[in-house]
């Protein structure tokens, strides 16, 4: 990706769609990461991916309408073939690596590991069909690619509206990374970097909301919630509450996370980029070292500003995306 972008400003086009380019990276790091799949096959199965979610989740209204399926029959039938084909990827790569005689000792990924539980789970009763296994990674890569590649994408724009805060990344990565290699050891020194994107997933939440379903009546003083309703609970409206952050609530200011890590809001759960309890996002260290590691690089060698183009419209299509893309202008350093 830093090759092609040199290349286009090279030829004078400094206009880049962000999002999108970054969405393409992310997918590749994710699908490599989880299940090494090779480039190609990563960005067709992104691809699809991306274009399945619009399909389904361009607008949310009739999310959980009875019978949508047979309203809206050009969605439903658009929807079922992009999922077909994204199996069909996603069952080559599964059967791939089932008759390898490639020994990955030491270096397996999350498919070997979800393939030797399902093996294990078979003295259990418990073996996953192959197409349980092939929605599991549909999950797994699904989740990853898109809420890593947003938190970068808003990371990118917000540094590009705040040119100030660009600079002290750019220094700090100067002063804790300089010429030694990239990896997870020297990223844990970036802390003005953790704040920045602590703020990021305040302010834009790749997660807009989050879906609890009440197993039994649930009471709270003279409030029942009967057992089975679905809650949603809106992070995007909870993360701007001044009542809970302030006046300052909209600013960015990545400096609220200096020396709290819950950015001084006043109640413990009113911060929930990841979700919280047991069913915490479990990407979430791998989502940090990914934002940390992919703004180390582009910081270092260019320079972001907001495109005149650029149309400020976040929308909720399942995540919280830029309705009409992020434009960016990039200038090499």
């Amino acid at each position: 990706m830093i090759d092609k972008w040199i290349t286009r400003i090279n030829s004078g086009n400094l206009e880049i769609d962000i999002e999108r380019e970054i969405f393409a990276t992310s997918g590749e790091i994710i699908a490599r990461t989880t299940m090494d799949i090779n480039d190609e096959h990563a960005r067709k199965i992104c691809e699809k991916l991306r274009t399945l979610q619009m399909a389904l989740f361009k607008t949310t209204r009739y999310v959980g309408v009875p019978y949508i399926k047979f309203i809206d029959i050009k969605r439903t039938i658009e929807a079922k073939k992009l999922g077909k084909e994204i199996d069909k990827l996603l069952i080559c790569v599964i059967e791939t690596r089932k008759k390898s005689k490639v020994i990955r000792k030491g270096r397996e990924d999350l498919l070997d590991l979800l393939l030797h539980e399902n093996q294990v789970d078979e003295k259990y009763g418990k073996r996953l069909s192959t197409k349980q296994l092939v929605d599991e990674c549909k999950t797994l890569l699904f989740a990853g690619i898109e809420t890593s590649a947003l938190a970068i994408s808003w990371s990118l724009m917000l540094l590009a509206l705040h040119e100030d805060w660009q600079n002290q990344l750019r220094d700090e990565i100067r002063e804790v990374v300089g010429d030694k290699e990239v990896d997870i050891n020297v990223i844990a020194g970036l802390k003005k970097m953790k704040c920045v994107m602590n703020e990021v997933q305040r302010l834009y939440p790749s997660a807009p909301n989050v879906q609890r379903q009440a197993r039994e009546d649930i009471k709270f003083d003279n409030l029942t919630i009967p057992n089975g309703t679905n809650m949603w609970i809106d992070v995007v409206a909870m993360h701007h509450d001044p009542s809970l952050w302030g006046e300052n609530v909209n600013e960015f200011r990545p400096e609220r996370f200096m020396d709290d890590v819950n950015g001084g809001c006043n109640q413990k759960l009113g911060y929930l980029p990841f979700g919280f309890g047991g069913r915490m996002c479990v990407g979430k260290n791998l989502s940090f070292m990914e934002h940390k590691i992919v703004l180390t690089l582009l910081l270092s060698r260019f320079r972001f500003k907001i495109s005149p183009t650029y149309i400020h419209s976040p929308s909720i299509m399942l995540s919280l995306k830029p309705a009409y893309g992020l434009p960016l202008i990039v200038q090499s350093i």
